[in-house]
């Protein structure tokens, strides 16, 4: 039997929770010399060669020692047509986070993303940027 066709397309962003997002920020743009991309309240966004890696300091009480997230890293995975990508996963079962939204709308675009988890819990995202 050949596997479904996949929704998922290339890895387009990953989230790293971070205990302290000034010294995070500095530590991957100064020593790790990584391109900041930009930066909202709470967010950084660096290129990490064609890939967007996001900072954050993540949300709610820390779960683990040291401040740490227990499901602080989140895979985007970059679609075409979110729409028909979310609703391919959702007829699939997967547990459904949030529907596709706005997220931002940046000078020549809008990105939209759906969340979704895994059958371990681990977070996942479409993501779309639409011109």
């Amino acid at each position: 039997m050949s596997p479904l066709p996949s929704p998922l397309g290339p890895l387009g962003q990953i989230a790293l929770t971070v205990q302290d997002l000034d010294r995070a920020t500095a530590f991957y743009k100064d020593t790790l010399g990584l391109p900041l991309l930009f930066q909202f309240p709470g967010l950084a966004f660096f290129n990490l060669h064609g890939i967007r890696l996001m900072l954050s300091r993540g949300e709610g009480e820390p779960k683990e020692p040291h401040g740490l997230e227990s499901s602080g890293t989140v895979l985007y995975f970059k679609t075409d047509d979110l729409a028909a990508g979310f609703a391919t996963l959702k007829d699939r079962g997967v547990t459904v986070l949030s529907d596709p939204h706005l997220i931002a709308k940046m000078p020549d675009h809008e990105l939209w993303m759906a969340f979704f988890r895994d059958s371990e819990g681990n977070t996942f995202a479409l993501m779309s940027e639409v011109r």
